[in-house]
C-alpha cells in the first residue's frame, strides 16, 4: 500500500512538470511595442537598446524613443523621423543607411558604435515606411480624422508641401506638387480656401495653378494660367469661387480662375502693369489690389477689369517707379477699412485708408519685411522680416507685431531668413518658416533628397516667447497656410 502511495505521488509530480513545461512553451510571442513583428525585431534588438533609443535613454538620444509605435510618432528633437508613405523624407532612413543606391546617407551611422544594419534590414524599414508605416494592426498614423486641423509649409527648393498636424506640430505627410518631375518648378505660394476644404499652389517655374483636398491632401486638378511663368502670389475670393494670381515680371500678368471648375477666365496685363507681386481683395471683393515690387505705389483694379489705376502709398500722390519703398505684400484689416503694405526697401509697413487710399501711418519693422499674418481676435498684425540682424548666434530675422488700432509695434528675433508666417490661434502659436538657404545659417540636423533643409519655429501667441522646439523640413520653406 505504501509503495502505491509513493508511486502515485511521483506520478503526480511528473504530470505537473509536463503541464508546466507545456504552458511555458505556449506563452504569447513578443508584441514589440505595437510595431509589425519584422520592424519591431529590428528596432528592439538593434535600436531601442540600453543607452540608446529606449524608454530609459531616449532623452539623451535626440529625444527619439523607438521602444513602441506610439513613442516613435511622438517625434524627436528635429520633428518626425518617420513620414508615412515617404521614406525619402524620413530622416531615420538617412542614419541607418550605408548603401548608396538606397538613398541619402547621414552621419553618424546608427546603431551607434555597432555593426550597421544589413541591406535587407534597411530595405525592410524603407518598404514599411513607403507602405504607410502601419502598426501591427495595419493602422496608419494620422489617417483617422479627415477634419484634422493642419498647417501647410510649402518648400520652394524641393517641389513639395510639408503637412503638419496642428495639435502636435509634427510633420505627418510630404506631398509632391507640380507636373514636371524632371525640372525644379519652384512652388512659391500656398493658400487654403476660406471654407478650409482645399489648398492651392502656384509656381515660379511653371504656368499652372494646382488644387488639393485638405481632408486627405489628394490632388483635385490643375489649370494653365497662360503662356507665362513667374507666378508668385494668389488670393481667393470670400466665397471660394475665384482665385486671382499674379505673375511678377516686366510685363506682369493677372490671371483670374474659376476654381470650382478649374478653368481660366481671364489673363490680362502688359503696359505699365509691371513688377507686380502681392495681391489682395477688398472686403466686398469688387476691387483687386496688387503691389508693385519696385517703386512707391500699388495697382488698384476693379474685378470687372475696366482699368488699372496707380496709388502712391507714400503720401505724395505721385507714382514713381524708382526703387524707394518697394511694396511687397498687402493685406486688409478684418473690417476692410484699411490695408497694410510691407515695404521691403524702406523697412516699413504703410497703413492706408481704403476710403480714398489715404496714408494713415508709417510703421518701422525689422529689416526686409515680407509676409503677413493677421489676428482678428487679438487685433494684431504679424510681419516676417527676413534679414533682421540678431545678437544671438544662428539667428537672422525677426517678426514684427503691430497693434492694428494704436500702430504700436514690437520686434522679436527668430529663425534664419524667416519668410512664411501663419497663426494657429486655437493652439496658441505663431508659426514661422525659415528658408535657411545661406551656408552661414544653422547647420541642418540632416541632409535629405533636396539638399540644405530649412526649419519651422513657434512663438507663444500670448507672450511672444520663442519656443525651444524647432522642426526641420525640406529645402527652402517659403510659404505657410493654416487649415482651421
Amino acid at each position: 500500500m505504501r509503495n502505491s502511495v509513493i508511486h502515485i505521488f511521483y506520478s503526480s509530480i511528473i504530470v505537473l512538470a509536463i503541464i508546466t513545461s507545456a504552458c511555458t512553451k505556449d506563452s504569447a510571442p513578443p508584441t514589440f511595442g505595437g510595431f509589425p513583428t519584422q520592424i519591431g525585431e529590428i528596432f528592439t534588438y538593434k535600436c531601442a537598446t540600453s543607452g540608446c533609443h529606449n524608454e530609459a535613454s531616449y532623452k539623451g538620444a535626440a529625444d527619439l524613443n523607438l521602444s513602441s509605435y506610439a513613442s516613435l510618432f511622438k517625434g524627436s528633437n528635429n520633428g518626425s523621423p518617420v513620414i508615412p508613405f515617404r521614406s525619402d523624407f524620413s530622416s531615420l532612413c538617412y542614419f541607418i543607411n550605408t548603401y548608396a543606391d538606397l538613398g541619402p546617407k547621414n552621419s553618424p551611422t546608427m546603431p551607434l558604435y555597432k555593426s550597421p544594419l544589413s541591406r535587407e534590414e534597411v530595405q525592410t524599414i524603407k518598404t514599411w515606411i513607403d507602405n504607410g508605416a502601419p502598426d501591427i494592426n495595419g493602422n496608419i498614423m494620422w489617417s483617422d480624422n479627415p477634419n484634422r486641423k493642419k498647417y501647410y509649409v510649402l518648400n520652394q527648393g524641393c517641389d513639395v508641401v510639408t503637412v503638419f498636424d496642428a495639435t502636435t506640430q509634427l510633420p505627418m505627410r510630404y506631398i509632391n506638387v507640380g507636373n514636371n518631375s524632371s525640372v525644379s518648378e519652384s512652388p512659391h505660394m500656398i493658400r487654403v480656401s476660406p471654407d478650409g476644404k482645399y489648398w492651392y499652389v502656384i509656381f515660379v517655374a511653371n504656368n499652372i495653378l494646382q488644387k488639393y483636398r485638405t481632408s486627405d491632401d489628394s490632388f483635385v486638378g490643375e489649370v494653365s494660367l497662360g503662356a507665362y511663368q513667374n507666378w508668385n502670389t494668389i488670393t481667393i475670393s470670400n466665397d471660394g469661387k475665384r482665385a486671382y494670381c499674379v505673375s511678377w515680371q516686366t510685363n506682369s500678368r493677372l490671371a483670374i480662375v474659376d476654381i470650382e471648375n478649374m478653368t481660366l477666365l481671364y489673363n490680362v496685363g502688359g503696359g505699365n502693369f509691371s513688377d507686380a507681386h502681392g495681391v489682395a481683395l477688398n472686403k466686398t471683393n469688387d476691387t483687386i489690389y496688387i503691389t508693385r515690387q519696385t517703386g512707391n505705389y500699388i495697382f488698384k483694379i476693379d474685378t470687372a477689369l475696366n482699368g488699372f489705376n496707380e496709388v502712391a502709398i507714400d503720401g505724395s500722390g505721385i507714382p514713381n517707379q524708382t526703387s524707394s519703398l518697394d511694396p511687397h505684400e498687402i493685406i486688409f484689416s478684418p473690417d476692410g477699412s484699411k490695408y497694410f503694405v510691407t515695404c521691403q526697401k524702406s523697412n516699413q509697413v504703410r497703413v492706408m485708408s481704403t476710403a480714398g487710399d489715404v496714408l494713415l501711418q508709417t510703421i518701422s519693422t525689422g529689416l526686409y519685411p515680407l509676409e503677413f499674418a493677421i489676428s482678428s481676435s487679438k487685433n494684431k498684425l504679424y510681419v516676417a522680416c527676413q534679414d533682421h540682424p540678431s545678437t544671438y548666434p544662428n539667428i537672422k530675422g525677426s517678426v514684427t507685431v503691430i497693434d492694428m488700432t494704436t500702430y504700436q509695434s514690437s520686434n522679436y528675433s527668430v529663425g534664419y531668413q524667416p519668410h512664411g508666417i501663419a497663426l494657429d490661434e486655437a493652439n496658441g502659436y505663431v508659426i514661422v518658416a525659415s528658408r535657411n538657404i545661406l551656408n552661414n545659417g544653422p547647420t541642418p540636423h540632416h541632409t535629405g533628397v533636396c539638399g540644405r533643409n530649412g526649419f519651422v519655429n513657434y512663438f507663444n501667441i500670448n507672450t511672444m516667447q520663442l519656443l525651444s522646439k524647432k522642426t526641420e523640413v525640406a529645402s527652402d520653406p517659403y510659404s505657410v497656410a493654416f487649415r482651421p
